[in-house]
């Protein structure tokens, strides 16, 4: 069995704050043990299930989704290069977006990205009688992927 990892050690690895670590503790997302005095251990792997989590939040993925996907991780094995691709290829066509959608505001940060500011006296998308208010809240000439809550 490998050194287990105090929630200490896996925030300063990972990057991830010990409250959010909790957090997805709670939410099935990793799991923890508790040594005799109650505080919890986790195994080295978690490292690398909490990149999966960054990654994927990152992407836009919810925890719901992230959490069907480390389901289908095995629990008796340490998960393989080819379990990990198998769950991280349903992300291609969201990645795509993404990459997409950045482009065009890349492409656009000159002029217009896309924000319906109203401020620039030439702008590549026109927003005569602030007409993007109507639409919602947000910068709803971006790029959908981009227009999405960041959790």
């Amino acid at each position: 069995m490998s050194e287990l990892l105090s929630v200490g050690q896996v925030a300063d690895r990972s990057g991830v704050a010990t409250s959010a670590l909790r957090y997805y503790e709670r939410e099935g997302l990793i799991t923890a043990t508790r040594n005799p005095g109650g505080h919890r251990r986790f195994e080295p792997i978690v490292l690398r299930r909490l990149a999966f989590i960054r990654a994927a939040r990152h992407v836009g993925l919810t925890l719901e989704e992230i959490r069907d996907a480390l389901a289908q991780l095995p629990d008796d094995r340490t998960p393989t290069k080819a379990d990990w691709a198998r769950i991280s290829r349903t992300w291609r066509q969201r990645l795509d977006a993404e990459i997409e959608a950045l482009e065009a505001v890349r492409d656009g940060l000159d002029s217009c990205i896309g924000c319906g500011c109203l401020s620039l006296r030439h702008c590549g998308i026109a927003n005569p009688g602030d007409v993007a208010a109507t639409r919602g809240a947000g910068a709803r000439y971006l790029p959908a992927p981009l227009r999405e809550p960041q959790g």
